[in-house]
């Protein structure tokens, strides 16, 4: 008999979460880092620190993500995945969103996309996802978001738009 695994909790952080959401957030980035040095499209300092921009994220979130909805997922009262959405004059940005490994196939990702999608309401969203990370470019192109022109000069930087209009999943596909 298989036992069913709960969903995960999907809500706003709050100032209590500012050090699971830190923690989150520099997992992310550092394993972002890790894989545009592996890939060519960055490089990783010696030390292994994050750059000077994304230090304020994961030291102080609340402050350097100012005007921002911050999303956390989780499971059994653990924090274990992350979305920022940044709201833009005529849309909303997805600017972060991270399953953390251990979790991943078990929801997060898709449950925190699906939320980031619900709070921006009416607004188109968009995000930006490097072009290795297959399995969830899927995942977004599975509620709905497709490739458009760069507004980002970087090499092998996809955006990605949703477009309001666009009707959510009935249920929601596996994290990729």
């Amino acid at each position: 008999m298989t036992v069913a695994t709960p969903p995960p909790v999907v809500r706003e952080a709050g100032p209590s979460d500012a050090e699971a959401v830190g923690a989150a957030l520099r997992d992310y980035l550092v394993q972002t880092e890790i894989e545009k040095s592996e890939r060519g499209a960055g490089r990783l300092s010696a030390s292994g620190d994050l750059p000077a921009a994304y230090r304020r994220e994961v030291e102080n979130p609340a402050d350097a993500l100012t005007g921002c909805r911050i999303l956390v997922a989780e499971l059994d009262d653990t924090v274990v995945g992350v979305a920022v959405l940044k709201p833009r004059a005529a849309s909303a940005e997805i600017k972060r969103l991270w399953a953390s490994p251990g979790v991943r196939g078990r929801g997060v990702g898709s449950a925190l996309l699906d939320a980031a999608i619900a709070a921006a309401g009416a607004a188109p969203v968009t995000l930006t996802v490097w072009d290795w990370r297959a399995g969830v470019i899927g995942l977004y192109e599975s509620r709905g978001f497709v490739r458009v022109a760069s507004w980002d000069a970087r090499p092998r930087l996809v955006c990605m738009r949703r477009d309001a209009a666009h009707s959510a999943p009935e249920t929601p596909s596996e994290d990729r």
